[in-house]
């Protein structure tokens, strides 16, 4: 029997089979791409738009939507994207920051590392899981070490490829701090790696920033002596 393809889903499985996307985990540029008309939407609408796209996705696979376990999900989905692992999409939920005088006039180092943090990969929309150090040495202000975790949080919290989550980091304690000694690290793994495609479970990746004094061999090898790395 002969089956018709129409020409949306001819272009669609065309588009499947002539490149793959992602596998390279590259990033196009520092800031996450975003549409111009990315906030158009209150959040609420966002979240009812997607439950329904998401319960379409749901039945293209075939699921049971009346199912009692199922029926809730595309709305619980919608809700997870908007108010949690995506909510550092939305500049609104960027950390307010305050600094403080450098009183004890320390002007080493300071390392705050083992971070957690919980992202996702913008190739295949499945988590990042990894750690953060950051490092920085005052030029005069200090910042809350809560706030570090929130900046790294806040990164974190939207579709991301490790290269541009780093820099973003490192970017914006530059600007907060007014300086450019500077250091982030972050160690993670990447799920589309372990749970697909290749499925090596055991690989890990790390990335590094090193700014101003930190841009030197002796500093980097201190950094690392105090990470254990």
């Amino acid at each position: 029997m002969n089956t018709k393809v129409t020409t949306e889903n001819e272009d669609l499985l065309n588009g499947f089979s002539n490149h793959e996307i992602g596998d390279d985990h590259l990033f196009t540029g520092l800031e996450t791409p975003m549409k111009k008309d990315a906030f158009k939407l209150s959040d609420g609408d966002k979240k009812k738009k997607i439950a329904v796209l998401f319960e379409e996705i749901m039945d293209v696979l075939g699921l049971d939507l009346t199912d009692d376990s199922l029926k809730g999900t595309p709305e619980r989905v919608a809700k997870m994207y908007i108010d949690e692992i995506f909510s550092g999409l939305n500049p609104k939920n960027k950390p307010k920051v305050a600094l403080f005088d450098n009183k004890y006039q320390y002007n080493q180092m300071l390392v705050e590392k083992d971070i957690t943090f919980y992202s996702n990969c913008e190739h295949h929309f499945v988590p990042i899981i990894g750690k953060a150090h950051i490092s920085y040495i005052s030029s005069g202000k200090v910042i809350g070490l809560s706030k570090l975790n929130r900046i790294v949080q806040y990164y974190a919290k939207r579709p991301q490829v490790q290269e541009r989550l780093t820099n973003q980091i490192a970017e914006e304690l530059k600007g907060i701090l007014g300086t450019e000694d500077v250091a982030v690290i972050i160690d993670a793994k990447h799920l589309c790696v372990s749970s697909r495609g290749i499925k090596d479970d055991t690989s890990a990746t790390v990335t590094a920033f090193y700014g101003g004094t930190f841009n030197t061999s002796a500093k980097i090898a201190e950094l690392q002596n105090y990470l254990k790395l």
